[in-house]
């Protein structure tokens, strides 16, 4: 068994890792739309006005990518040997491909910022890699860490749910509705705050599936 000082710490890492990705990643969000107020950035210029808020937002973005790391990471390891394997490997996946992606959206989007006439090539690039492609994967990502939580009886089932359904939100919408991207920090945030509260919880024994 695992010191009580380590048990304490990784749900207390994993928390507060949640929460500081969650409100980085909603910053970012929240600056973009800044400088597109309404309808596909994609399709629209950025005001030069406004094109701070995008550079604060690109900037902003690899800090949230580190922290879902750290998130994620210790989210595995509080669920430890416990884990159904195709599962774990479906969020582990999941899990890097987003952050991945995000990387991949960010760098086209600061490449098109930079550029005196910015293409409309670059920009739905970078918008279609963010919504079509990093929040679906976000959205596998929120069904199966749901669905380790729940069977490890680490989230009740209304937060369980609360995840298959943003989760479901992002699959079909998440690239033609604005603000709905806000969906996957919101529930980063919701379930940070939930770890926080209920605190350490022991580890099932080795080979213990779910």
């Amino acid at each position: 068994m695992e010191p009580k000082e380590e048990l304490l710490r990784t749900p207390r890492a994993a928390g507060m890792a949640g929460a500081v990705f969650a409100v980085l990643l909603a910053a970012a969000i929240v600056l973009v739309r800044i400088a597109v107020p309404a309808g596909n950035p994609a399709d629209a210029k950025v005001d030069p006005d406004q094109r701070w808020a995008v550079r604060v937002a690109l900037e902003i973005l690899p800090f949230a990518g580190i922290f879902f790391l750290w998130f994620m990471g210790a989210l595995r390891a509080q669920v430890g040997d416990a884990e159904d394997k195709f599962v774990a490997t479906v969020f582990l996946g999941s899990g890097l491909v987003f952050v991945a992606v995000m990387f991949g959206a960010g760098a086209a989007a600061g490449t098109v910022l930079n550029e005196a006439q910015p293409s409309g090539f670059g920009r739905h690039f970078a918008y279609t890699m963010m919504t079509t492609y990093a929040l679906r994967v976000a959205a596998v990502f929120m069904f199966t860490t749901s669905t380790i939580g729940h069977r490890l009886g680490v989230f009740p089932r209304a937060l369980a749910v609360l995840g298959y359904f943003g989760g479901l939100v992002l699959l079909v919408v998440a690239s033609s509705v604005p603000w709905s991207e806000l969906v996957f920090p919101a529930w980063a945030l919701v379930v940070s705050v939930h770890i926080l509260r209920v605190g350490p919880r022991e580890p099932r024994p080795s080979g213990v599936t779910v």
